[in-house]
């Protein structure tokens, strides 16, 4: 096994900077999506005092542990309940993943924000928010979202935004803040990959992995809200 790896490396200085030189490119390669990303996003990441206000705030699902949300999912449910109670947002749509019957990730959304103060009747929820693109386009076009509030970690509030906006959605982020932890640095090196499907999904926008009809959840809540 040693004698093959020896045979494949390079033999001369010259063979050794073309290595360094073509591993250096395709690590600029694989870099420039995430940079694209980052940079074309941050002018929209705002705080909760200073994000401009907007009818609606869209929470992305981070997971369910025994059937409640995880700690960051929790942590993005707090900061969307906060943007309520300041008047920020009327409305609230939470998007996750419903695909079997013992995992309802948006339902779990829903209960957490209601506990937190947030009326049943101005939270939507989206049962086929399996990624990010997918969470975007459908609120777009099922749920008829055109201006929100983006609720995320940090590390990937951005991406959020970037694919939001090539969904349609003219949007602010805001980027819920974590503990520098195992967790927090595998979710930004599992952004660096995810940039680059980001990427594609900008530049192709294909369907949503679920379409369906046009749900009026969004337009209800506002009336609701306009009401009151």
């Amino acid at each position: 096994m040693r004698e093959r790896i020896r045979a494949l490396l390079p033999r001369t200085r010259k063979g050794w900077r073309r290595t360094v030189q073509l591993a250096a490119a395709v690590c600029t390669l694989a870099l420039l999506p995430a940079t694209w990303m980052y940079t074309a996003a941050t002018p929209r990441v705002r705080d909760v005092a200073d994000v401009p206000a907007a009818p609606v705030a869209v929470v992305f699902g981070a997971g369910l542990v025994n059937g409640a949300p995880s700690p960051y999912l929790a942590h993005r449910l707090a900061t969307a309940a906060r943007l309520y109670r300041n008047h920020k947002v009327v409305a609230l749509l939470v998007t996750g993943d419903n695909s079997r019957d013992d995992y309802n990730e948006p339902g779990a959304m829903r209960g957490y924000l209601v506990q937190h103060g947030v009326p049943a009747d101005r939270v939507v929820l989206d049962y086929a928010g399996f990624d990010t693109w997918d969470s975007c386009a459908r609120a777009k076009r099922i749920f008829g979202v055109d201006r929100a509030i983006l609720v995320s970690q940090s590390f990937h509030i951005r991406r959020a935004l970037d694919l939001c906006r090539a969904a349609g959605i003219s949007a602010y982020g805001v980027g819920v803040a974590e503990p520098h932890d195992a967790t927090w640095y595998f979710g930004g090196v599992r952004e660096v990959a995810a940039a680059s499907k980001a990427a594609f999904n900008v530049l192709v926008r294909p369907d949503p992995s679920l379409l369906g009809p046009k749900d009026d959840g969004i337009a209800v809540a506002l009336r609701a809200a306009a009401r009151s």
